[in-house]
């Protein structure tokens, strides 16, 4: 089993923390609690560089290395790391439970490294005729990241 982690942090008082972990070439399950958000829907997704150096802004673009347009989690075409949305309650604070199968720990496509993204904003899923759907989902701002490190 391979596990790992990302510390997400934010200048706007948004914190977390994600777990991932993955047995052999299943699928990746990944766990986690955020809190300080707005009530809603919040776009999560994992960015194709691990480089906070200007905050958020220096994650690059979603993880795609098949090429692909935004999608929604279950679709066929999607950027692997479009994981969709977390639900934040009332007290601002999300836990979820996400299983994926294109963000593998190991292998030329693992995501050790990449940062993580929570955008101020729902996702769309690729679905709502912005001219930024299909690139980002529409999701907003980058209110908070961390980069995924291996943990023991």
């Amino acid at each position: 089993m391979v596990k790992a982690v990302v510390v997400l942090n934010s200048s706007e008082g948004v914190s977390g923390t994600v777990h991932f972990t993955q047995e052999g070439d299943g699928p990746t399950t990944v766990t986690g609690s955020v809190s300080g958000l707005k009530p809603g829907l919040h776009g999560f997704h994992v960015h194709a560089l691990g480089d906070t150096t200007n905050g958020c802004m220096s994650t690059g673009p979603h993880f795609n290395p098949a090429g692909k347009l935004h999608g929604a989690p279950e679709d066929e075409n999607r950027h692997a790391g479009d994981l969709g949305n977390i639900t934040v309650g009332a007290d601002g604070t999300a836990c979820f439970t996400i299983v994926d199968k294109q963000i593998p720990l190991c292998g030329p496509n693992s995501i050790i490294g990449r940062a993580v993204i929570v955008h101020g904003d729902p996702d769309d899923l690729g679905k709502g005729g912005h001219e930024l759907s299909l690139s980002t989902g529409n999701a907003g701002g980058r209110i908070a990241c961390g980069i995924i490190g291996l943990q023991g």
